[in-house]
């Protein structure tokens, strides 16, 4: 139960970031990725800011040598990059920047009952479950 009240807190500090910078709003973040006029700097300041609060927590985490809610971490087995690596980040790129979302704001932005996020979200999800029928085919 203490875990999956953590789980919430976290998820819910999370969301509630990714409306305080703005990041759930999809204009912000395509304004990023469009090159133009209106270019919109206001992504590369919350990634830096995430950059600026994590770097020093993993570090710290580290040398702690033990997760808060486990036994030990859990490196992701596989380090390759291969072509389901790439193809899954091409096709990540390309509908974030097509939409202007990517899975947390997509989820926050449902939550917050946005029309283009109710649309997205179920197309996520979609996506999800063709992408795992096609990994039988890139392995």
């Amino acid at each position: 139960m203490k875990e999956l009240l953590l789980t919430l807190l976290a998820g819910l500090l999370f969301g509630m970031g990714l409306v305080l910078s703005g990041m759930a709003d999809p204009k912000i973040v395509l304004g990023f990725l469009t090159w133009d006029a209106h270019w919109n700097p206001a992504l590369l300041f919350v990634m830096a800011g995430a950059l600026g609060v994590t770097v020093p927590g993993f570090a710290w985490l580290r040398r702690r040598g033990q997760p808060f809610l486990a036994g030990n971490f859990s490196p992701p087995a596989v380090t390759a990059i291969d072509r389901r690596l790439v193809l899954g980040a091409l096709t990540f790129g390309l509908g974030w920047g097509l939409a202007g979302f990517c899975p947390g704001p997509a989820i926050v932005s449902a939550g917050l009952l946005q029309p283009a996020a109710l649309l997205f979200l179920p197309a996520m999800l979609a996506g999800g479950w063709l992408a795992s029928r096609l990994d039988v085919y890139l392995k």
